[in-house]
């Protein structure tokens, strides 16, 4: 484990980079426009969701894109932390609440040409109390 005292300037912006990017994937205005998920996911984006199914950049765009996340049932996200694994890559976790589905989330973020995107993320389901 990093101490604390080790940590760079370099390394928390590249952590509060990844942190805005996750958020900004968690909003609906940004998930229901294509190009701006595009900007956020890198071209070789995977998934595992919670619910067990792998997912790529065409598969989370076309759900994305239909609406299925609701303005009226934002997103809450608990004890998000990121450390840097090596240069130009983060590592993120955080709890994710939404209608009542609690989602324990990991994010690998890569530094691109274009800016930080996301690489990988898994769901896995938490229980409430966790």
């Amino acid at each position: 484990m990093t101490d604390v005292a080790d940590v760079t300037d370099e390394d928390q912006r590249a952590v509060q980079a990844a942190i805005d990017g996750e958020l900004r994937l968690l909003e609906p205005e940004v998930r229901a426009v294509p190009a701006l998920v595009l900007e956020l996911l890198d071209p070789e984006f995977t998934e595992i969701g919670a619910s067990g199914r792998r997912w790529d950049t065409t598969s989370v765009l076309t759900v994305t894109s239909g609406g299925s996340v609701s303005p009226e049932s934002p997103v809450e996200v608990s004890e998000m932390s990121g450390t840097v694994l090596a240069p130009g890559v983060v590592h993120l976790t955080y709890f994710a609440d939404n209608q009542g589905r609690r989602v324990w989330r990991s994010s690998l973020w890569r530094l691109t040409e274009t800016g930080w995107r996301m690489y990988f993320h898994q769901g896995t389901p938490a229980a409430l109390g966790d």
